[in-house]
This record gives structure tokens, C-alpha cells and sequence, in this order.
């Protein structure tokens, strides 16, 4: 039970967040509308991975339809909650459960450092 009211917790304090997008990450958007996030991989384990297992130094991360219609909405201004809503005026049924898939998408992209916190 005291899961539960955490996980809530989290997913209100999530829906109150405005992310934004870091410049540093560029992204694409195709002609369906799917956005490519290109992730360059740094480092020096990055760096041993790509010239011994002939990794490569970008990495393209596809999202599905309803992460590329989020990722569009992302500006810096608006907040998760209302992100929420315009998913749900777009995808319908297919958008359930609407807030804790938000919340769980933006701890997701932030475990990567793909957004950053207006």
C-alpha cells in the first residue's frame, strides 16, 4: 500500500514539472511524424566499445507515436498535466492510463539526460 501512494506521489510531482529539451541533443522528425532522438556516445568506455566492437558513435533513438507527439509538445513552458491532456484529445482509449505513462515517459528521458527541468 505505501508503494502505491509513492508511485502517486511521484506521478503528481512529475505532471507539475515543464521539461525542456537540451539543444545539445539534436532530433529529427520524419514525414509520419516519428521523431529520432541522435545520441552521440562520449567517453572512454564509449570510445573502447566503438573501435573494438565496432559500436557506433551515434546512436538513433526512434519513439513511438504517442513519445514523438509528446517530444513535440515539449517547449519549456508547458507542464506535463497539460501535455496530458492534448494526448488524450489525440489518441483517445490508446493514451490509457494517460498520467502515469506521462510521468513514467519523462523519468525515462530524464534517467538519460535526454530532458532537462524548466
Amino acid at each position: 500500500m505505501a508503494k502505491r501512494k509513492k508511485k502517486e506521489r511521484l506521478s503528481a510531482n512529475y505532471l507539475e514539472k515543464i521539461p525542456l529539451r537540451p539543444e545539445q541533443i539534436p532530433w529529427s522528425m520524419d514525414d509520419k511524424g516519428i521523431v529520432t532522438l541522435d545520441i552521440e556516445n562520449r567517453g572512454a568506455v564509449n570510445r573502447i566499445a566503438q573501435v573494438l566492437l565496432r559500436k557506433p558513435k551515434v546512436s538513433h533513438i526512434h519513439l513511438d507515436e504517442q513519445g514523438s507527439f509528446v517530444w513535440s509538445l515539449v517547449d519549456g513552458e508547458m507542464d506535463i498535466a497539460a501535455m496530458g491532456v492534448l494526448v488524450e484529445e489525440r489518441f483517445g482509449e490508446k493514451a490509457q492510463p494517460t498520467y502515469p505513462r506521462l510521468a513514467k515517459f519523462f523519468q525515462i528521458l530524464d534517467s538519460y539526460g535526454f530532458i532537462e527541468w524548466n
